[in-house]
């Protein structure tokens, strides 16, 4: 069901683009190195970046910061912020290599934060929850300085970056360790996120997650109540690796019985890997947008058409 997924696999992977014939598909497909193509394409004065802030002591407890330039609306104090948690089985990744991802929030008004988390096999569950939790208390704590609303804080992440956004947002337990609460959030945003993946049958994700020691509590989809933030939930309508009607929809449905609002977008053109990369300017026609809806949901107007989304 889960399966790695890197910023250089949504390049790699089997017809993820339908390029042929772009320029800018014959540079990335053709590099050693896709994805730091892919950055590379990426504006780099369309915001102001501060990069290697520390948020805890240990040495993945890192985050870089994407902020609008001043002339972008909204004013400072104004600007939603938003916690970027990036996928890879809970194995692999980087915060480096989602300066697309910085970029495409932070031209359009929102101030990013990336984090780093640790990794499995080193880290199992529950450090990397516990980290993205901490990330998101520095965020709460930090709002204000960086020029972003701190009543305006949401977490958002891709795959497994996906789930610790949701369990952030869900599940008291990690921000209550911090002294914070889930209430605090304005929303949270998962892109092909898993919500409920019990028996677990991948091998990495046995390591991260201790099976079958893994406990039933370890599932966002378990921490639903009307108390929960608002969320929006994006897929790829046939995405093969997570499957959308387990974790997207199911999701969907909990939290609407639930009562809590929730927004859901499927995309027929797009796959698990490229929902993510088509956020990235050079390449954002991609089977989309994928941009507008976010922008909508964090309440900054965006000249992005919806076409493609349904």
């Amino acid at each position: 069901m889960i399966f790695p997924t890197t910023p250089a696999s949504f390049l790699r992977r089997r017809g993820a683009f339908a390029l042929a014939g772009s320029g800018i598909a014959a540079a990335v497909l053709s590099a050693c190195s896709p994805v730091k193509v892919l950055n590379g394409l990426v504006p780099t004065d369309t915001y102001r970046f501060e990069g290697g802030i520390a948020y805890g002591q240990e040495p993945r407890q890192l985050l870089d910061a994407y902020r609008p330039l001043p002339s972008i609306p909204p004013e400072r104090g104004a600007r939603p912020l938003v916690v970027f948690f990036y996928g890879g089985t809970w194995t692999t990744g980087d915060r480096a290599s989602y300066r697309f991802m910085g970029e495409a929030l932070a031209a359009q008004g929102a101030v990013v934060l990336v984090p780093d988390y640790g990794l499995s096999p080193a880290f199992t569950y529950p450090t990397f929850v516990r980290d993205s939790a901490l990330a998101v208390k520095w965020a709460l704590d930090n709002a204000a300085r960086l020029g972003a609303d701190p009543r305006q804080v949401y977490v958002m992440g891709h795959s497994s970056g996906a789930y610790n956004a949701a369990m952030v947002a869900l599940d008291a337990r990690w921000l209550g360790e911090l002294g914070a609460s889930p209430r605090q959030l304005a929303g949270w945003i998962g892109l092909a996120g898993p919500y409920d993946f019990l028996p677990i049958g991948d091998p990495q994700v046995k390591v991260a997650f201790n099976w079958p020691g893994t406990p039933r509590d370890s599932q966002p989809l378990a921490h639903v109540t009307p108390a929960s933030p608002r969320a929006l939930l994006m897929a790829a309508s046939k995405d093969d690796l997570v499957y959308p009607d387990r974790n997207t929809l199911r999701m969907a449905a909990a939290l609407r019985e639930a009562d809590v609002p929730v927004q859901v977008r499927l995309f027929d053109d797009l796959n698990h890997a490229t929902l993510v990369g088509a956020f990235a300017r050079p390449v954002r026609w991609l089977g989309g947008p994928v941009l507008p809806p976010v922008m909508d949901f964090l309440g900054l107007a965006s000249v992005l058409s919806h076409k493609g989304a349904r």
